[in-house]
């Protein structure tokens, strides 16, 4: 397959043999990207676990001061008092059995999903569903709560959840390519910061073994590992 002249550009300006500071590969990332629209902006961090122990299967949510740089489209599920207060808050789409519904046929054109505990029952059976696409509403990343409104702000302002794979890594937005380096600096901060608080106390080793930072296309900027060292 060949490799554009763009490609190439971009290539040349990375040196795959340098660990970059999360500043200058905040710079970096903006300078390689080819693409015509505002690219999204992630880290892929590699850890030390194993993701088959339960105690192991890091997840979390962090706010990002900065936000994701887009608009998340967010779904309530709840009974009939809280539709009010989740669509106050900016709720994309609120209601439940009509959702569940449309959910059994096909439909996840959302990005968080958030219910009440109440009815939870209910929505087990989309787990097949909803499972695979890391939409189900769960307790630990706060989108099973009855205080709705919150939540879709949190979601709305910037919060995110991360999840570790089946390979140990996790791969997470953290903004845009129109994003200065510095609010790109201070979101990696952010998500690597959240992490190392997750580090489960079984894991054994070097916790963090790896960080990349790639704007959609572009090639991976390697990050010194160093500073988070544990």
């Amino acid at each position: 397959m060949a490799i554009t002249k763009k490609r190439k550009a971009a290539l040349a300006k990375v040196d795959k043999n340098k660990f970059y500071s999360l500043k200058d590969a905040a710079t970096l990332v903006k300078e390689v990207n080819s693409t015509k629209f505002d690219a999204s902006v992630d880290l892929h961090v590699r850890l030390g676990v194993d993701p088959k122990k339960a105690d192991q299967s890091i997840r979390g949510t962090v706010s990002l001061p900065h936000g994701t740089g887009k608009t998340k489209r967010v779904l309530v599920l709840c009974t009939p008092d809280k539709e009010a207060d989740a669509k106050a808050a900016g709720a994309d789409f609120v209601g439940l059995d009509e959702y569940i519904t449309k959910i059994e046929g096909g439909w996840v054109d959302v990005d968080v999903i958030v219910a009440t505990p109440s009815v939870m029952p209910k929505i087990g059976k989309l787990g097949k569903v909803l499972g695979p696409r890391n939409l189900m509403p769960n307790p630990k990343t706060g989108t099973v709560t009855n205080d709705v409104a919150a939540a879709v702000k949190e979601v709305k302002g910037g919060k995110i959840a991360f999840k570790v794979d089946k390979a140990g890594i996790i791969h997470a937005s953290i903004g845009r390519v129109s994003f200065t380096p510095e609010k790109l600096t201070e979101n990696s901060q952010e998500l690597i910061g959240a992490i190392i608080k997750a580090k489960p106390a079984t894991a054994k080793g070097t916790y963090v073994k790896s960080v990349f930072m790639a704007s959609s296309m572009s090639p991976g900027i390697a990050l010194d590992t160093k500073p988070f060292a544990q």
